[in-house]
């Protein structure tokens, strides 16, 4: 039976985010009195143009891009499958293409289909901390004719932060294209495009105060790639389909917010996040942090609490009103740990265990001090009901 309870806790924004108020009133008049398409010839349609040619000024400002190199698209998802199908479709089955074990599925996903339509792919681990292995990099890159890169910018599920500079770099040296996840980074990191030599990078509105449904791509001029998306001349030729205006202007106040509040936002998170690892850790024996402690996102949090299930964690505190995401694929009917958490090593005891929370400019101390009030008592219930602990090891049955 579940509880009721008036209190929402909502630690859950690296899956997404609430819509910031200034980006909902700024999507407003396009579905009113601005309601002309874009494309159209007449002077209606124009003036709803330029508004939407504005819109790419700001979110290419939030880069440092060129507006040229700004492509919308629906979603990360979407913008990640035309970065490697598009590249993958125009230069064809020489291309190797090289990814990390611990990508987002859109990325994994889609790496799988173009390694079954022939191309060579190549998986590069991580260390127990959640870090990239650059030699093994280096390593795939070597003899490629023409290689395609897709590392994320920062993980999804650990916050762990990748060295995308040192990445680019290897990957200039190599002649490789460098394309990058940045979704998790949007309004977290400042991300500079001129000074981190990316060819394509991947971002999405809905993590960071924009609506669900919008999405960027960039693409480096002179980057070669095929469209994704065919039918009409929209996106300069590069993305068919009417353009999804009233989102577009969301997503630009979206940048214009995370770009002028940034810096502050970023202490303050850490500081919230900082206090929950403390006090959880304090009170919950036998529970690690998962990804490296030194470089990850400000907002982010992943612990693997031992002898139980996340998914139980989760139900637990959703009934207190509190909001967490497990690593683990619960929806699938099994209790398969998350990709992330396998490729890191984590313990067998804690592998089922983990749960992340994710903060945003929406949260307060207040939502950390009653995270801390009521999850202690609840990781102790599940343990005291678990077969399993400290003196009942699994991994040392015969």
């Amino acid at each position: 039976m579940t509880v009721q309870t008036a209190k929402t806790i909502y630690l859950d924004n690296n899956a997404t985010t609430r819509v910031a108020d200034e980006a909902v009133q700024a999507m407003l008049p396009y579905f009113g009195e601005k309601y002309g398409n874009p494309s159209s010839m007449h002077v209606f349609g124009g003036a709803v143009s330029r508004d939407v040619a504005k819109a790419r000024e700001e979110v290419a400002r939030f880069i440092n891009a060129s507006p040229e190199e700004i492509i919308f698209t629906s979603c990360a998802t979407e913008s990640d499958n035309t970065a490697l199908r598009g590249t993958a479709s125009f230069h064809g089955k020489d291309l190797r293409i090289i990814t990390t074990a611990v990508e987002h599925p859109a990325v994994l996903q889609c790496v799988r289909r173009l390694k079954a339509e022939g191309h060579d792919v190549r998986t590069i681990g991580v260390d127990n901390l959640g870090r990239l292995d650059l030699d093994a990099l280096k390593e795939a890159l070597s003899g490629a004719k023409k290689a395609l890169v897709s590392v994320m910018w920062a993980n999804n599920e650990t916050g762990t932060i990748f060295p995308v500079d040192e990445v680019a770099a290897i990957c200039k040296e190599h002649g490789a294209i460098f394309h990058t996840d940045a979704v998790q980074v949007a309004g977290k990191l400042p991300v500079d495009v001129q000074k981190t030599p990316v060819d394509m990078l991947a971002m999405s509105g809905h993590k960071f105060h924009a609506p669900k449904g919008i999405g960027i791509l960039y693409v480096r001029k002179g980057t070669k790639t095929r469209p994704f998306m065919l039918g009409g001349h929209q996106e300069s030729g590069r993305r068919a389909g009417t353009e999804n205006v009233p989102y577009i202007m969301a997503l630009a106040e979206a940048c214009r917010l995370a770009r002028e509040g940034m810096a502050a936002e970023t202490v303050r998170l850490a500081a919230m996040r900082d206090k929950l690892e403390a006090g959880l850790m304090a009170a919950c024996p036998d529970t690690l942090v998962n990804g490296d402690r030194e470089h990850r996102l400000s907002n982010t949090l992943n612990l693997s609490f031992k002898y139980i299930e996340g998914e139980a964690i989760a139900y637990h505190l959703s009934d207190l009103g509190i909001c967490v995401s497990t690593g683990s694929a619960c929806a699938s009917g099994s209790l398969e740990p998350s990709h992330v958490i396998r490729a890191m090593g984590v313990p067998f005891t804690a592998v089922h265990g983990s749960v992340r929370f994710s903060l945003s400019r929406y949260n307060t101390m207040e939502d950390i001090d009653y995270v801390l009030a009521e999850m202690p008592p609840v990781i102790k219930m599940l343990r005291d009901l678990s077969p399993f602990g400290p003196d009942n090891d699994p991994t040392t049955f015969k």
